[in-house]
Formats: C-alpha cells, structure tokens, sequence
C-alpha cells in the first residue's frame, strides 16, 4: 500500500512539475512577443526615411528620427535645412544601393545617387539607429546625412554663371534678336519682326516645372512665342553651375558637383529683313498677313503680321496704361495672323483647278456652258443660288473662270470632282496634317471634320468659300507646287546652303500637266487686261496670280466683313528672283475688296527685285 502511494506522490510530482515547465516556457513565450510587440528593423526605418525624402515630405523624415536627435536640432531647424538644401540643389530620382547593415552597431552602409542642377552625384554614407522606449528603431540625424562632409555649422551653397543667349539673325546676317551690354535682350527691329522673333520673359512656375532637370532656375529667362521659343533649346546659354560645401566664414572646403557654363547657340535664319521691313511698311496701317517664301527651295524670307506691338517692351517693361491699351486693343496686335486659319474666297480656286486636271475630273479646254452671273444645280437646292460678279464671252473654260474669278465654273467644278474625290485630295495636300516648321501652324480645314455635308457646302467650298480654312504657309507650299512640276516645297526658316536638292513636303500634290496649267492660266490673270490681278502688272518681269476676297457672314447677314487675297510668284529660271507671296488684308469691305492688294503687294515685288 505504501509502495502504491509513494509511486503516486512521485506521479503528481513530475505532473506538477511538467505544468510548472510549461507555465514557464508560456511566460517566456508571452514576454518575447510582447517584449517584440510593435518592433520595427534600422533597414525599414531607412527605407521610409529616403521614400519621404524622395517625396518632399519632411514632417514624415522628422517624425523618423530619434530623440536623441530632437533634443540637437529643434524641428523647424531640422525641416528648413532639408528643405533648402535638396530644394535649393533641385535633387531628383533619388536612389538607394549597397545597403550592408551592421547588426551589433545598428548601423547601415548605403549609396545614394541623385541628380542635381549641376549634374549626378553619388556618396557612400553612414547611418545610426536607437531603440527607444517604444521598442521602435529611429534614425540618429546628423547633417552629414545630407553630405558625409557636411558638418552643423558648414553651409551648402549653389553657384551659377549664366551663359549668354544666342543671336537671331537674317540671312546675311543681320541681327534680329541679340543680348546689350547690360546682358537685356534686345529687338532692333522692334514691331517689324515682333511676331516672327518673339520675345523672352522669366520663367514662369508652370514652365519650370516643365522643364525640371533641364537646368533652369526660377531666375531664368526663357523664350516665349516667335523663333525665341522655336529654338529656345539652342538659343539659351548653359548655365555654368556648382554645388559647395562652405565654412562659417564661406571658405570652400568641398566641391561636391560642377558643370561648365555654355553660351547659347547663333541662329541664322532664311529671313530677308529688308524685305521684311518693305512689307511691314506696306501694311503697317492694315490687319493683315504676308508670307514671302523662295518656292523652288522652300526658304522663308519674310513673314509679317500687323498691326504689331514693341517686342523691346517686353524686356524694359510696359507702364499700366502701355500694357492695357496693348492687351485690350481690338485688332489684336499681338495675334500672329499668319500662324492661323482664314477662309481664303477666290485664291483658293488654283487648288481645285490643280485637283480636278490632276484625276481627270475635266479637262483645261472643256467649256462648263455659257458665263452666268446665277446658277443652281437643279431644284433641289431651293432657293440657294451660286453667284458671281461678272459675265465674259467666249468659252467657260479654267483659263476664263481663273482670268475673270469665275465662282459658278468652280462650283460646277467641285460637283465634278466630287464630294469624296474632293476630300481625298485635299487630304493628299496637306490638309488636316501638321506642317513640320519651328514654328507652330494652325492645320488646313475643310467641310465638317473634313466632309462635306451636302452638295452645297460641297459648291460653295470649290470657290473658297464653305468651309474652306487654309493656313498662309500651307498655302505657300501649294502653291509652290505650280513651279515645281506639281510637287509641294518644304518651308523651313533656318539658313542652309542652296546647293542642297531642295526637299518636298509633298511629292505629286498635283500632275506635272496640271501644274503647267495652272501657272499659265495665273499668268494671264495678271498679264490679261480683263485679268483680276491685271493692276499687279509689272513691266518686264512675269507675275502669275490670284485674287481672292472672302465674305464672312453671319447667319441671315447679308453683308458682312471682306477678306482680300492676292496670292502671286515670280515665274524665272533666275535664283535671285524667286519670289512666292500669300497676302491677307482683313476689312476689305468698301476698300475695292482684293484689289486693294494689288498696288501693295505690286511695290514690295518691284522693291524686292530692284
């Protein structure tokens, strides 16, 4: 019975025991998660350091840091330096790499790269940690954080020398933009090449942080319309900077980057300032548009819009009465007409002329019936009618309707070529496609979203009327295609050798015959007496032309504003004498229409030629 009793003693006692080892190893357990309760790791700490740091959230990078650091650098002290610094450096696409964490020192050796106004910097540092009463690893922060070199009372500052901006110039040299003594820029030319050139300004925040990473500061100037802001890319002078670490007393004690300073570029354009000046003399009193390009090799000599306004104003500063007499003008002298669309009237019907010999729609010869001053196609079209301001004898054929500005003939024309024929080939000149040129251009229109919506708008778009809008040098460029075997020349405004073939936007715009066709019969416009250029004449020299005046009227208006076109070329085989002009004068009404262009544009051809 004892025996019994003490084996059962022994069996309690090794139960009590075994309870009493698990209890303990519960409490052990239960003390090392609650002991690890909430526990971060040093590397975690860093990582969400530098995706603060990379986000410009420096409230988040103070509340990472430890105590230790907080009772050294007081919280505003600890947001300001940051942010000057990787601000003031523009620090971008910041990295991490090479992290090796030391265990037993609680430390992490990394690299950082990043890229800053004065180009990429890399540094190899250090980083230390603490656990603090909350069981929570946070980062000790020393300023050598930011530079390993960088000591509390060491400062970084930034150093720029700015490279001086490029010269615009003319063809021959002429300087159309260029910097004074002062380093100003500065626009001899003032309003004559206001639109063309452009001007500068300071940057603006919106551009800077267009352009972030490319080297501006919030000091810089940049260009903002005309060839300043075509060529801005090469125009501005590279700013020659560096990044320091300095003493108390701005001793340098360390260059941590530096870039070279870099003058701008000179840019030499295609432009004739003196023929510039001759059309703005000309126009000067107008609203108005000219493009002067040399067709045969697409280089743009003059392009002028008016009424204009002082570019130089823009750098020495406009009074409060200068700049609300500018901003509020009604004719709009800081529109650059020519950079726009305009329904172009009777200049547009070479073009549909050239469209319908080149897919055999009709022939040069074929007679479209009697001259009529009204015509409709049938009954269908109610009592809309298409007219015309005079009749002539003899055939209604191309030659006629171009001579005497036939609308009927090209209405008749447009039905032959029909709706679809009609778009497609506009489409194939150019139409609804971006010109490639510095300078931005509005796109050519036609019909609705490029359709025509009935046989009407289908007529009335033969003629120029619809919804025909064209850009001015789009239309330079067709045009040119009358002297180039029926293919449309590239435009381009920086000067380069004329030995170069000359290079087409748009080969076979139109068939060599068509072509031929067409500048004969723009011939006898202005070499005719009955022609409606015929007042452009100039004696010993072969002008080929088209009038045009637009009407743009409102709904139920039945008079409204007058554009005048006059669209001509020198026809020569001689290189100094190749001359394509597309003219514009808005408010034609009452003025004789397009005919008020004749004698203008008659004297800057005979000025240009001599």
């Amino acid at each position: 019975m004892e025996e019994k009793n003490e084996k059962n003693s022994k069996k309690v006692r090794v139960i009590i025991i075994v309870i009493l080892v698990l209890l303990l190893i519960d409490g052990i357990v239960a003390w090392y998660i609650i002991s690890n309760l909430d526990k971060n790791k040093p590397d975690e700490v860093f990582y969400a350091y530098i995706e603060c740091l990379k986000n410009q959230d420096y409230e988040g990078m103070y509340s990472l840091i430890s105590d230790s650091t907080k009772q050294r650098v007081d919280k505003d002290t600890f947001l300001a330096r940051n942010k000057n610094i990787y601000e003031g450096i523009e620090a971008t696409n910041i990295e991490i790499s090479n992290l090796i964490y030391d265990e037993d020192n609680k430390s992490i050796d990394y690299e950082m790269s990043f890229n800053t106004l004065a180009g990429p910097i890399s540094i190899s540092n250090t980083a230390t940690f603490d656990r603090q009463g909350d069981n929570k690893y946070y980062l000790n922060w020393y300023s050598s954080l930011i530079f390993p070199e960088l000591q509390e009372s060491y400062k970084v500052r930034v150093y720029s020398n700015s490279g001086s901006r490029g010269d615009i110039l003319d063809r021959n040299g002429n300087i159309l933009a260029t910097n004074n003594e002062n380093g100003e820029r500065e626009y001899p030319y003032g309003e004559i090449t206001a639109h063309l050139v452009g001007y500068v300004r300071g940057i603006s925040e919106e551009e800077l942080e267009a352009h972030k990473g490319e080297g501006y500061t919030a000091s810089s100037i940049i260009g903002k319309n005309g060839l300043e802001l075509a060529f801005e890319d090469r125009l501005r002078g590279k700013n020659g900077t560096g990044i320091y670490i300095v003493d108390a007393n701005e001793v340098v004690l360390k260059t941590i980057a530096e870039t070279d300073m870099e003058d701008g570029e000179d840019i030499r354009t295609t432009i004739d300032i003196e023929l510039q000046q001759k059309i703005y003399e000309e126009y000067r009193n107008d609203n108005g548009f000219s493009v002067a390009m040399n067709p045969k090799t697409g280089e743009v000599l003059a392009m002028v819009s008016t009424p204009s306004f002082d570019s130089n104003k823009f750098i020495t500063g406009f009074t409060d009465e200068e700049w609300q007499a500018l901003s509020t003008d009604e004719n709009t002298p800081m529109f650059a007409r020519y950079e726009s669309t305009w329904v172009p009237g009777s200049s547009f019907k070479p073009i549909t002329g050239a469209i319908g010999l080149s897919t055999n729609s009709f022939t040069a010869t074929e007679s479209f019936g009697s001259s009529t001053l009204s015509w409709q196609k049938d009954e269908s079209w109610g009592d809309y009618r298409v007219t015309t301001l005079t009749t002539y004898g003899g055939t209604s054929n191309l030659r006629n309707a171009l001579i005497y500005s036939d609308n009927v003939y090209f209405a008749k024309a447009a039905i032959r070529i029909g709706a679809n024929t009609f778009a497609e080939q506009l489409l194939n000149i150019g139409f609804d496609k971006e010109m490639d040129f510095p300078i931005s251009m509005s796109t050519s229109q036609f019909g609705s979203n490029n359709e025509f919506s009935s046989e009407i708008s289908l007529a009335d778009s033969g003629y120029g009327q619809g919804k025909i809008l064209v850009n001015p040098l789009h239309v330079a460029s067709i045009y040119s295609a009358f002297v180039n075997d029926g293919n449309m020349i590239k435009p381009y405004i920086e000067y380069k050798s004329t030995s170069d073939e000359p290079e087409y936007w748009l080969e076979d715009a139109f068939s060599k015959g068509a072509a031929d066709e067409i500048r004969d019969d723009l011939i006898q416009v202005v070499e005719n007496a009955n022609g409606t250029g015929h007042e452009a004449r100039i004696s010993g020299v072969t002008l080929a032309g088209k009038t045009g005046t637009a009407e743009l009227k409102g709904a139920g208006e039945d008079e409204g504003e007058e554009l005048g076109w006059f669209n001509t070329f020198v026809v020569s085989d001689e290189d100094d004498e190749q001359l394509l002009m597309i003219n514009m004068i808005e408010n034609v009404e009452n003025r004789g229409g397009s005919h008020y262009l004749l004698p203008i544009v008659r004297n800057i051809i005979q000025d240009y030629l001599g």
